[in-house]
């Protein structure tokens, strides 16, 4: 049996190479993240799969589990590590090698398999490793899924067993690029700039663009994990200003940018605009509920106001609930709900059946914009985006913010928020219409302004949102109504960006 996991271990020490190291901030709430090895090392992986197989069996459920790994140098070695204590714990695995997250995801229902463990940093910087992990497909791990396996990994209480099995599928990647490619071509010759960040989605996506009629620009598709040009992440303006010089220089009719797990899609359209994922899902709603009348949609507290206001959604019937910003989270409320699509501002869209299988994948959310664009063949994207109303939208900010601080600084944000409104007062000059708590605090404003705080869910940040539907002002009042708020902790570090 391994022993109990330490969080003080140092890497070329004696001690990192006998004993696991795992550092307790890893368990975030949906996934885990670590730097790798300062934050865990390849005994503590092993501790990790231990206590996974542990927790498929309180739970009842088939210790059966697909495994797969991104493109990053080490991560071959950090499923290895994962692999041998899921194995030791008596779990079936299924390796699918080299994939997606949501490769992964599909696995689990082409495999008939219950559980899943990507090993993925998504668009975390290099020297981060982390897994995303679920057991009841479409599902991935809640809060009450990682703090029990937390409990299990630290105290030591993970469990051997007998039956460990390792099954190799060497045929995942086709499988999934045929089930994406097996529907009706494109009416629409489409040329679309296909943007990777050099990260996993490279090897993926435009064999898939290409197999439903696109004509494909490769951006960046090459596999390297240094990331030489910038972290494969399309909700970073640097991913998205490159997109934006290729379409215009190949006149594409769109870009598609794909995160390192491919589980994200960002959009700029034929005039080289960045088109921030919340408006993209406005855009996809409008053109879905016209084919599906009635249908409920869920956004991220994160995303535009539009979801509940926009005209042309009202007169489709469309109803849009608003909830806690994580895949996680938003993957379980949309299918809670039934709703058709669930829309999240960092770009994660989940399609429930019949358009999807309910998890997040981005060459899902590339079909369906490519869909949305053959459906109107005399409207360009630039079109599209023109005839929604007119708001005025920050990217999303992201200062520095320990983990271990974050979550504090935010509770004392809401509360400052709450008391303001409680008694009557004033924010960048207008009363507090609403206040939304259930993920950080989203404060509107009187004419619809409005501005959320969180903390991050993955990494050592925190998050900044601002909108408004009146003027670039009335926008840049709220942030600096908040800036002016989190400068008063000065736990809080530099943002990636400001307005």
């Amino acid at each position: 049996m391994l022993p109990r996991p330490r969080a003080d271990l140092k890497p070329n020490t004696a001690d990192f190479e006998r004993f696991p190291l795992v550092k307790p901030t890893g368990f975030r709430e949906y996934d885990a993240r670590w730097l790798f090895p300062q934050e865990i090392n390849l005994m503590g992986l092993t501790a990790v799969g231990l206590g996974m197989a542990t927790l498929f069996a309180e739970r009842g459920v088939p210790k059966r589990i697909v495994v797969g790994h991104d493109y990053r140098w080490y991560s071959g070695s950090v499923k290895q590590a994962l692999m041998t204590g899921l194995l030791a714990g008596g779990c079936e695995v299924h390796d699918i090698g080299l994939a997606l997250s949501p490769m992964a995801y599909f696995a689990q229902f082409d495999l008939d398999v219950e559980g899943v463990a990507m090993v993925t940093a998504s668009h975390n910087d290099n020297g981060w490793t982390g897994i995303k992990m679920g057991l009841a497909r479409p599902l991935t791990f809640g809060p009450d899924e990682m703090s029990r396996l937390k409990d299990i990994v630290l105290s030591g209480g993970f469990k051997t067993a007998d039956g460990g099995r390792y099954i190799f599928v060497p045929d995942m990647a086709e499988r999934y690029i045929a089930a994406l490619s097996k529907r009706p071509k494109l009416k629409r010759r489409l040329k679309v700039v296909a943007a990777c960040g050099n990260g996993t989605a490279g090897a993926f996506a435009p064999q898939v663009l290409e197999a439903i009629g696109c004509e494909v620009v490769p951006l960046d598709c090459e596999l390297d994990h240094s990331f030489p040009r910038y972290n494969p992440n399309p909700e970073d303006m640097k991913m998205l200003h490159a997109i934006s010089e290729a379409v215009i220089a190949h006149k594409a009719d769109v870009g598609l940018g794909f995160d390192g797990d491919g589980d994200r899609c960002g959009v700029v359209d034929n005039e080289g605009h960045e088109i921030f994922a919340d408006t993209v899902g406005v855009m996809l709603a409008r053109d879905i509920s016209a084919q599906y009348p009635n249908a409920t949609f869920v956004a991220d507290v994160k995303s535009t106001g539009l979801f509940m206001t926009d005209p042309v959604l009202q007169a489709n019937g469309a109803k849009a609930l608003y909830w806690k910003t994580g895949h996680s989270y938003m993957k379980r409320y949309t299918f809670e709900q039934k709703a058709l699509v669930g829309f999240e501002k960092s770009g994660h869209f989940f399609f429930q059946p019949p358009l999807g299988r309910g998890y997040d994948d981005g060459l899902v959310a590339a079909l369906a914009v490519c869909d949305m664009l053959d459906r109107a063949p005399d409207k360009s994207m630039a079109d599209l985006r023109r005839a929604l109303p007119k708001t005025y939208q920050s990217p999303t900010m992201s200062p520095h913010c320990d983990d271990e601080k974050k979550y504090g600084i935010v509770d004392q944000i809401v509360a400052e928020y709450e008391g303001i409104a409680k008694a009557g007062g004033t924010i960048a000059g207008q009363s507090v219409r609403d206040l939304v708590t259930v993920n950080g605090v989203r404060v509107t404003l009187a004419d619809g302004t409005w501005g959320l705080v969180r903390a991050s869910s993955n990494k050592p940040e925190l998050v900044i949102v601002v909108e408004s539907p009146v003027s670039e002002a009335n926008k840049i009042a709220m942030f600096r109504d908040i800036e002016a708020r989190l400068a008063k902790h000065p736990e809080v570090g530099e943002y990636n960006q400001k307005i």
